[in-house]
């Protein structure tokens, strides 16, 4: 049997797993992407690309091949009230939920891989993945018969059935499915003019959003059937059913493109990471698709566990850096998890209490703005903060970086410094501090001076700050005497390592 080296092995080809290996690539990291179908699923579970998913394309100069055929729509739904989350005021340069098939995703995420140098090995399914003090072993069947893989790690990114969640006996904890809803990518002669139509009522609640001309998708929440647990495949008349019990109306649809059957279960691994093994996306979470935080929640993870598994893997890491992969993401998909949970009992209840909580939560939302903005920031992926170590760090630490324009810098906004998915230490003085230059470092930092191009509140008095290669703040000072050598310290801190290896071991070695 042959026997392939590489540093990393991701398990899943899907976004996720390209996205991931296109990052690692960027950090010089040897790459191999296992996926198990011949040919990309046509069909489109995930529909929405959120404003920070946007915001991390942008860092890497890529969003524009999102921007320029996806549909924004400056709103979004919580529980599908009528109410909807108004996403304009969000501090962003992309504020709103731009409508984009999953399939076009996984494609612009392949051929961004692939034209870095990622190799995607298609009809690989992985059936045998064990780990030791050296590296992982991941066995699959290719066209070709049986072959084995030797890497330093390997990340879990094939789904809620993951194998290598189950190789490392990572318990995926939760509920089954207790619910199901049809869903339908159908054809219709009465289409609504409008790019999206959500309703909650007391028969239950409706999605509906356009995939082309007269081609929309089709999500009722019918509260006569959603019981009703089913293993034969959904049909025409009985999706036409249930969307008109929920809606009123069919649409005048008149065939289907497909049609599937989803529930409610809701699952998280108990750990993203055993030693070498490391998950990411489905294999990690899974939950309803209500708010379309799914696909989100994943490429989130991806760009979180890049930069720390490519360090490792070069041998600058910390000490303890990789755990922090845990530590930061695991409460971020718990945060998640519940917020589906919430959606989906506010969607679910038949009863009169039910229908009673839903009217109210409805009226509140449209009458108590702070409320309805609280959670477009959260559904928006913008709330996201990893806590600092320190109750004493400043206020941006942990923070996301907004795409601010700069003066007399090298970029003309901060995602333009981030490109190269390195470490940031920008001189906001227009380079009046000594700090300290990239030096030995320069594989894994940027020095760089620049002003703020306008006035903003909470960077008023800002100095310097240390910017993470996912583009969150891991360091920020007001003091204009003292932040060359707190920089200092901190540069250390963050980019040198401690115990690790100065050079990874060669594989050969492994």
């Amino acid at each position: 049997m042959s026997v392939s080296e590489s540093e990393v092995v991701i398990a899943g080809g899907g976004p996720v797993g390209c996205w991931l290996a296109a990052e690692l690539k960027t950090a010089g990291v040897d790459v191999v992407v296992l996926e198990t179908k011949v040919e990309r699923d046509p069909h489109s579970k995930a529909l929405t690309v959120l404003p920070r998913t946007l915001e991390q394309f942008a860092m890497r100069g890529l969003v524009r091949r999102w921007l320029d055929t996806g549909t924004p729509v400056p709103s979004s739904h919580f529980a599908l009230l009528n109410t909807r989350l108004d996403f304009s005021f969000l501090d962003t340069r992309y504020p709103f939920a731009l409508f984009f098939p999953q399939v076009r995703t996984e494609e612009l995420l392949e051929e961004h891989a692939v034209a870095l140098g990622v190799s995607v090995l298609r009809e690989h399914r992985v059936t045998r993945v064990s780990q030791d003090d050296d590296g992982v072993t991941v066995d699959a069947e290719t066209p070709t018969g049986p072959a084995a893989f030797r890497a330093r790690y390997v990340v879990g990114c094939e789904g809620g059935s993951s194998l290598v969640r189950k190789s490392a006996g990572i318990e995926f904890v939760g509920s089954p499915a207790t619910l199901q809803c049809v869903l339908g990518d159908v054809v219709v002669s009465e289409p609504p003019d409008a790019a999206t139509v959500s309703l909650n009522g007391d028969a239950g609640a409706f999605f509906m959003v356009r995939l082309g001309d007269d081609l929309f998708r089709m999500a009722p929440f019918d509260l006569a059937t959603m019981y009703e647990l089913r293993e034969e495949a959904p049909t025409l008349e009985e999706l036409r059913a249930s969307v008109l019990r929920v809606a009123g109306t069919d649409y005048g649809m008149h065939s289907a493109r497909w049609l599937t059957r989803y529930g409610n279960a809701t699952l998280q691994a108990s750990r993203y990471r055993d030693r070498r093994m490391l998950l990411a996306g489905d294999s990690a979470h899974l939950f309803s698709p209500l708010g379309g935080q799914g696909l989100n929640l994943g490429l989130h993870d991806a760009t979180n566990l890049a930069w720390k598994l490519g360090a490792c893997v070069r041998g600058w890491a910390p000490d303890g850096l990789l755990d922090t992969y845990h530590d930061e993401r695991h409460p971020v998909g718990a945060d998640v998890v519940d917020d589906t949970l919430a959606q989906m009992a506010l969607v679910s209840s038949s009863t009169r209490e039910g229908r009673a909580l839903r009217r109210r939560f409805d009226a509140i939302l449209g009458t108590h703005t702070s409320l309805n903005r609280e959670l477009a920031i959260r559904l928006s992926g913008l709330a996201t903060v990893y806590r600092p170590e320190r109750d004493d760090e400043h206020p941006l630490t942990g923070r996301r970086v907004p795409d601010l324009e700069l003066k007399g810098a090298p970029a003309e906004s901060l995602f333009g410094l981030l490109s190269a998915a390195r470490f940031v230490l920008l001189d906001l003085t227009g380079g009046r501090l000594r700090l300290p230059g990239a030096g030995e470092r320069a594989d894994r930092l940027d020095v760089v001076a620049g002003r703020l191009a306008a006035e903003r509140h909470d960077w008023a008095g800002v100095k310097a700050v240390l910017i993470r290669p996912d583009g969150y703040v891991a360091w920020a000072s007001d003091d204009l005497d003292g932040a060359g050598e707190q920089a200092r310290s901190l540069l250390a801190r963050w980019l040198d390592p401690g115990d690790t290896p100065s050079a990874p071991p060669e594989l050969d070695s492994l």
